[in-house]
């Protein structure tokens, strides 16, 4: 099978960051093909994107502003993209985010029914094809408060010890965004020749009330007692893993509390409602461990002797972010998703570290992915 060279306009946002993401690590035949921002400032570097790409997904918009302004830059971007596909002479199929708001009377609806339209008249003057994705409400690790999702500003809000108010407590369809994404790919991989819309299904439908609870609940749970809290379901580890994602950097390691007495000392590494895995390693003296990253496994490390360095980078970024560990001061550091990391012996004897994950591990579905920090 030939790989598919895929387009993405909007790539820095946040759907296109997990797209971009999702295609380069875990999918061996797609292509990542990047149209940055200023492309759409420069004709040339615009259709030179068309022309490398199979197929584009267009998510480039503007979700927030004035209603005019809106509307005005999401008609602007559908247009330069259509103008840069009709220089092309080869049959494009663009998959065009557009979202269950399109039915609405407010500017971004109003966007997304016009930009569908002007996609159709060019597949039929074209020849080309067009899947418009009908998207719910997205959520997710790095979504951006006051902009992306209800859900991103409350984790900003309840992290940041913040007042957090409800509006109007509708009930309201959610998808994860690594299931968006996911879902994209295979429509991308399973392409037919024929223009249509796909009315992508929501994880869960749920009250904001509802959602708000599960946030409150996960926020006294782990980052006032420290206990991870019971995820139930994969919607409860997505969510989680959303909120994880909020928590400031320098929080990340916690102090381990220490019983000393005659015999020695005894501290609890874990305190957890979800069941899982506990394994720990042996490292010789400058050996390092780890480089890879997962998408939505919990995983918490503690150094319980030697001396050691844990590293993070979020996939996509440069800035390295170092913690420096001992087993005379014992603290336990959980690890963002989509931060690649790993754990470095800096003393002169072995390093014994304690590691826990909300999940077994299984050898099919590992959700490791290497990358260098």
């Amino acid at each position: 099978m030939n790989k598919i060279n895929v387009g993405i306009t909007g790539y820095p946002g946040f759907i296109g960051y997990h797209l971009s993401t999702h295609i380069k690590y875990l999918n061996d035949d797609l292509i990542f093909i990047p149209c940055p921002d200023d492309f759409f400032e420069d004709e040339a570097k615009l259709s030179h994107f068309v022309k490398q790409s199979d197929v584009i997904v267009h998510l480039a918009a503007l979700n927030r502003g004035e209603d005019e302004e809106i509307f005005e830059t999401n008609i602007r971007l559908v247009n330069q993209l259509v103008g840069a596909l009709e220089n092309d002479i080869s049959k494009k199929h663009v998959f065009f985010a557009s979202s269950t708001q399109k039915e609405r009377d407010n500017a971004y609806g109003r966007s997304k029914r016009k930009g569908q339209k002007i996609l159709e008249n060019w597949v039929s003057r074209s020849g080309g094809n067009l899947t418009s994705l009908i998207i719910p409400n997205v959520f997710g690790a790095f979504c951006q408060p006051f902009y992306n999702s209800v859900i991103a500003t409350f984790c900003h809000q309840l992290n940041h010890n913040q007042e957090t108010e409800i509006h109007v407590d509708a009930e309201i369809e959610f998808i994860y965004v690594g299931n968006l994404v996911e879902k994209i790919c295979q429509v991308i991989k399973n392409q037919d020749a024929k223009s249509k819309e796909i009315k992508v299904d929501p994880d869960k439908c749920i009250k904001i009330s509802d959602i708000l609870l599960k946030l409150i609940h996960f926020k006294k749970s782990y980052l006032e007692s420290r206990i991870i809290p019971k995820l139930k379901t994969n919607f409860d580890v997505d969510l989680f893993n959303t909120f994880r994602s909020f928590i400031d950097y320098s929080d990340l390691p916690h102090q381990l509390y220490s019983n000393i007495d005659n015999r020695g000392l005894l501290f609890e590494i874990v305190k957890e409602m979800s069941g899982g895995q506990t394994f720990f390693s042996v490292t010789k003296p400058g050996i390092i461990r780890g480089n890879h990253f997962h998408t939505s496994k919990i995983e918490r490390f503690c150094v319980v002797s030697g001396n050691a360095i844990i590293r993070l980078r979020k996939v996509g970024d440069e800035l390295t972010r170092e913690y420096e560990v001992s087993g005379d001061n014992p603290m336990a550091i959980d690890i963002p998703i989509y931060h690649t990391h790993n754990i470095e012996n800096i003393g002169e004897s072995e390093l014994l570290t304690l590691f826990w994950s909300n999940e077994l591990f299984n050898v099919k579905t590992p959700d490791t992915y290497l990358e260098e920090v």
